[in-house]
């Protein structure tokens, strides 16, 4: 046990040391410890650790030791199976936490550009990952068609700038949409949503996407305006499509005039 444990004070750290502790203390052969590293490489497992309780703890005791104490060691063993790594994978895991946690606290505001450039990732949302942000002190500006360009970015050149949201944010926007926005917009500003619209040449579902993200307010005030404007910017060309007579729609769906009708 001494020989598996000692380094990390009698407590198992890595897969590699629990199947050192079923080889040394209870009998297990390379084979059958590689299978117990299966078990606990089964992420969460149901019951997968549990086959080796009688096989571990008889083990044990066969070898000397008390029924208790094997037991407790089972127990570390079940408990690491519910989250545990290779050593070479914990070693790795634990330098990117580290630098992870230097940057978080010391280049908070660029931590949080990187973390929201690289989305999707993690377990964070962009949501969840702004929150925290400006709970630890970073300021955090909007979504702007006017400024904000696809990617997340810092406004200046020191670490603890505000941080603009990209246009990458917003679901349902295409990239290439907001090349176009970019592209328009390094000519001359935007002056209106229907200036937007017909310089990027954007449809209603990339207005819409951007007014439901408030990033329409610098030229359209609050969300229900700008989609309003959104509207009004790009018609909705199927309402005046011509149909044929045939059609089962109503008459003056078909382009003619009301004054037919009567």
């Amino acid at each position: 046990m001494r020989t598996a444990l000692a380094r990390t004070l009698g407590v198992p750290i890595f897969q590699e040391q629990v199947m050192q502790v079923a080889m040394l203390a209870a009998g297990f052969t390379a084979g059958e410890a590689d299978q117990l590293r299966r078990a606990m490489a089964a992420w969460r497992s149901q019951g997968g650790l549990e086959q080796y309780y009688e096989r571990i703890v008889h083990g044990m005791v066969t070898r000397g030791y008390d029924r208790a104490f094997a037991e407790s060691i089972f127990a570390q063993i079940r408990g690491f199976g519910e989250y545990g790594f290779p050593e070479s994978h914990a070693a790795s895991f634990a330098l990117l936490v580290y630098v992870s946690a230097w940057l978080k606290c010391h280049a908070s505001a660029v931590f949080l550009c990187a973390l929201l450039n690289s989305q999707p990732m993690g377990f964070y949302t962009p949501s969840q990952l702004v929150q925290d942000a400006r709970r630890h002190g970073v300021e955090v500006l909007p979504v702007d068609v006017t400024v904000s360009d696809w990617d997340s970015t810092l406004q200046g050149h020191i670490l603890d700038a505000p941080v603009r949201l990209g246009l990458s944010l917003i679901r349902g926007l295409a990239e290439d949409a907001a090349a176009r926005i970019e592209l328009a917009r390094a000519v001359r500003p935007f002056a209106d949503v229907t200036d937007l619209a017909r310089r990027a040449q954007l449809t209603r579902r990339d207005l819409q996407a951007l007014a439901s993200a408030n990033a329409l307010a610098s030229l359209a005030g609050n969300r229900r305006a700008a989609l309003w404007h959104a509207l009004a910017a790009v018609p909705d060309k199927d309402l005046l499509r011509a149909t044929s007579d045939d059609d089962a729609t109503p008459a003056f769906a078909a382009g003619r005039s009301l004054a037919t009708l009567s």
